[in-house]
């Protein structure tokens, strides 16, 4: 079995869902003669024909409204968003219409369309090419928001998301897509809503998803030399949240950490650590922290890494959680207990 990158266990998703359903289409800009920017839809217009996998005009709205009639018909299409903050244009189609239509209908109506969005930095891209958008999306009801992090996730979740009866938001980190692993496909992971324990350990919870797992990873294997023995939760959906995993976890550990690539500010991790405040809250030695990107729009190529969340600053704000810890010496002087 030889080990296959992000990009290629997508591309075989969307060559097993075309096979298996008729009513599978893939379309979006440049998805269909040339692959698509980052080869995702290479060679499923040779395969399936160009009536079901096929270019569009430079046009987001349209193409999300155009998908919005198919599933209505009966297709399950697929779009393409090329990038990021290419998708801004066709966000009033996905609230007010994609998100809603079920709910507008009464249940008589469904969406099964599925919008993946390449997002998020570490590529040395320019601005409107790096943005992490899954707040919008997960903000707004009807939707399902889904990050991949391993290559398996990346071709179960997908597959599970062309399935599901609902529109579905796939987010895709743009970093990951040369990530290898071992993967034979067709394989089945965790379904949506499911975290996954990447890293079992006692002193400390990191919560991440997306691009901010590897982070994750690698600054537990850091910490591990400074004495910490980290637990890695990686979310896979952020919408179905598992409120059991996570809260779970941090009942065990007593400390939690939150990673996200996007700025901090109402983001996706401040959800977090509301949640885990409210449900873990006798159980925290500490506050929760949040380790993200900067409160600023995207910065140019050659400053990205110093604004992406790496494992320095996850390392500092364990730090805080060790300060945060330690009983206050007036206490002590009181007589208090440690």
């Amino acid at each position: 079995m030889a080990p296959i990158t992000m990009a290629q266990a997508l591309n075989t998703a969307l060559r097993d869902a075309l096979h298996d359903d008729d009513r599978v289409v893939v379309f979006g800009e440049d998805v269909g003669a040339l692959g698509g920017v980052f080869r995702v839809t290479d060679g499923l217009t040779d395969k399936f024909g160009d009536e079901r996998c096929f270019d569009t005009p430079l046009a987001e709205a349209g193409i999300v409204g155009f998908a919005v009639g198919m599933a209505m018909g009966g297709f399950r299409p697929v779009v393409e968003m090329q990038f990021d903050a290419f998708a801004y244009p066709a966000f009033e189609q996905i609230v007010s219409h994609v998100a809603k239509l079920r709910n507008r209908t009464r249940g008589r109506l469904s969406l099964p369309l599925v919008i993946r969005i390449p997002y998020a930095g570490g590529i040395g891209g320019v601005e409107h090419h790096c943005d992490s958008s899954e707040a919008y999306y997960a903000h707004t009801p009807g939707l399902k928001v889904v990050t991949p992090a391993t290559v398996a996730d990346a071709y179960s979740l997908l597959r599970e998301a062309i399935e599901d009866p609902d529109p579905v938001v796939f987010l895709e980190p743009k970093k990951l897509y040369w990530s290898k692993s071992d993967v034979d496909t067709p394989l089945r992971t965790e379904p949506f809503g499911r975290a996954v324990v990447r890293r079992a350990g006692r002193d400390a919870t990191v919560v991440a998803y997306g691009p901010a797992v590897p982070v994750a990873l690698a600054a537990a294997e850091a910490a591990a030399g400074e004495g910490w023995d980290l637990e890695v939760v990686d979310l896979r959906t952020i919408v179905p949240f598992d409120d059991e995993t996570v809260t779970a976890s941090v009942r065990r550990t007593g400390r939690c950490v939150v990673i996200q690539e996007a700025p901090g500010f109402a983001g996706v991790g401040a959800e977090v650590a509301a949640r885990v405040q409210e449900r873990c809250f006798h159980s925290l030695h500490a506050p929760v922290l949040r380790v993200s990107g900067f409160d600023v729009p995207y910065p140019p190529p050659m400053l990205e890494h110093h604004h992406l969340p790496g494992v320095d600053r996850v390392l500092d704000a364990l730090d805080r959680l060790q300060r945060d810890d330690e009983p206050d010496p007036r206490f002590l002087a009181l007589g208090g207990a440690a």
